[in-house]
């Protein structure tokens, strides 16, 4: 693999393993991991947590200037865990209540301003991969190496009912499939940074492929972005 070192966005629907590809590229390629999904997950928790009302600008400009993020590698799994004002909150962002509401958070103006200034200053030296909804088209639209990761509806809800069963038998997978639904409209619909493929992006469709056929497919075009930074887009399915 080149030694010369890229920006690699990802972005794409809940449950279409965004983050498992992420995390493996990043591994491969000794890059940084960066989840912009938690960062907004540890933003919900923090107003679930201290009540804050999502449409009160002044509270939620209050909550943002007390909220502090920091991605500390963990070695017992050797990927970074999301710590929430010096509170390690992985255990706690992917909980059902945190799921029904980040899209909502996420989708405040303020919000938004805000994690995208940290994540634009993470992406500065390169060498990064992150996964999100606007990577791609807000966050790096110059990014050497775009994707949009998709999948059919029904294979991204049995994978996230299966991820959720592990620590809550007793969710349904009806449950599931109405959070899913829910927040692929907010995201798509929202007025600030809209879930929607860059013109440049690859389109990665993994309803069918296993992880290893999708890591080896990416790394390829990982190469070949590092030495080419700008052809076209096409579609892998």
């Amino acid at each position: 693999m080149s030694a010369h070192k890229i920006i690699i966005a990802i972005d794409g629907f809940s449950s279409c393993g965004k983050s498992t590809l992420a995390k493996e590229l990043a591994q491969r390629l000794e890059y940084n991991y960066i989840d912009s999904g938690a960062m907004y997950r540890a933003i919900t928790l923090y107003f679930l947590r201290n009540f804050i009302d999502f449409s009160d600008h002044d509270k939620v400009l209050e909550a943002l200037a007390n909220i502090n993020l920091l991605f500390v590698f963990n070695e017992e799994t050797q990927t970074s865990d999301i710590h929430l004002n010096d509170e390690d909150v992985e255990p706690y962002i992917r909980d059902m209540i945190v799921s029904e509401k980040v899209s909502e958070v996420a989708a405040i103006r303020e919000v938004r301003s805000f994690a995208v200034a940290q994540q634009k200053r993470m992406g500065r030296k390169k060498g990064i991969v992150m996964d999100g909804r606007d990577i791609g088209t807000a966050v790096f639209p110059d990014a050497e190496l775009k994707i949009f990761m998709t999948a059919d509806p029904e294979v991204r809800v049995v994978r996230r009912y299966k991820e959720m069963y592990a620590t809550n038998p007793h969710i349904t997978i009806e449950e599931v499939r109405h959070n899913l639904e829910l927040r692929d409209y907010i995201d798509s619909t929202r007025e600030e940074s809209p879930l929607h493929q860059a013109a440049d992006a690859i389109l990665l469709d993994n309803s069918v492929l296993t992880r290893e056929e999708q890591l080896e497919t990416v790394l390829e075009w990982v190469k070949d972005r590092a030495t080419n930074p700008h052809p076209q887009g096409s579609a892998v399915h």
